[in-house]
């Protein structure tokens, strides 16, 4: 299984904070395609160029290998100011 967060607007268009998935994806690009093929919300909230995603809390990029007992999350560019 993996943990898949979900963080700001992309929660916001997706409608949940996190889901529990088999782990059949190879890749952290693999998992979001998959996401993205659920819906038009889902598209809408991950297609975005400049998302950012993570495993296990640290900044990787698509092409990461995803394990089993990982957590991936998906997030906008946070802004300060």
């Amino acid at each position: 299984m993996i943990k898949v967060l979900f963080f700001a607007q992309v929660r916001e268009l997706v409608g949940t904070d996190s889901l529990d998935l088999d782990n059949r994806y190879t890749t952290v690009d693999g998992l979001r395609k998959a996401l993205i093929s659920k819906g038009e919300r889902w598209a809408l909230a991950l297609e975005d160029g400049k998302l950012l995603s993570a495993v296990n809390q640290s900044l990787v990029h698509g092409g990461h290998s995803l394990q089993d007992g990982d957590e991936v999350a998906f997030f906008p560019p946070v802004t300060g100011g």
